[in-house]
């Protein structure tokens, strides 16, 4: 049965798409990954005949995603799915919420987590962490985000991503790791390291 791995956060803009992507394509080499894009907008479909190395499907019922044969399967999630992620989270493994370094995002996470809490009392296995997402370079605001972030009880991952132009470009070069941004393969390799060790 395939591990789920599921990225969530119900605002908008916090690059969870790309992440998605990019933890597909560092996974891919030891595992049989899919991604399943459950956003409307399909931003990841899209990209699929670009990177012919990657499963990406669309699913619309959530528990045919426990049937597909693979090792890994990482769920895309669009902002505005609040009703239905409650049944996401029950079966997924690891919930994901990236964020934005900015106080409105911090703030739009609590909702999030309180999604996942509910979750966990009926999946009791489900674990979950936050990763600080799209980080400006030299930003003062990050320790003071950081600070608040673990006051909210689900793990804050140690590992942070940067505000990157080899990430923004990373659905049509295939992935930041078959690019020569070093510091970028690092940091996406560092957080598939963080999730694999918590799961």
């Amino acid at each position: 049965m395939a591990k789920i791995i599921t990225l969530a956060h119900q605002k908008g803009g916090v690059g969870k798409s790309t992440l998605a992507f990019n933890l597909a394509v560092c996974f891919q080499d030891q595992l049989r990954v899919s991604i399943v894009d459950i956003d409307l907008q399909g931003s990841l479909c899209e990209i699929k005949e670009d990177n012919p190395s990657l499963n990406i499907i669309s699913i619309d019922q959530f528990n045919d995603i426990r049937l597909l044969d693979y090792d890994l399967v990482i769920v895309d999630t669009p902002p505005y799915l609040s009703n239905r992620l409650p049944e996401l989270f029950h079966i997924s493994d690891y919930v994901l919420i990236p964020t934005k370094a900015g106080f409105f995002d911090v703030m739009a996470i609590r909702s999030t987590i309180h999604l996942v809490n509910e979750a966990i009392i009926k999946n009791t296995k489900l674990k979950s962490g936050i990763v600080l997402n799209m980080i400006k370079h030299r930003s003062s605001i990050t320790e003071e985000v950081k600070d608040l972030l673990s006051s909210f009880g689900t793990p804050l991952l140690n590992t942070m991503i940067y505000d990157r132009v080899s990430f923004s470009r990373s659905p049509i070069t295939g992935g930041v790791l078959n690019g020569d941004d070093e510091k970028a393969k690092e940091e996406i390799s560092s957080l598939a390291e963080e999730i694999v060790n918590m799961l």
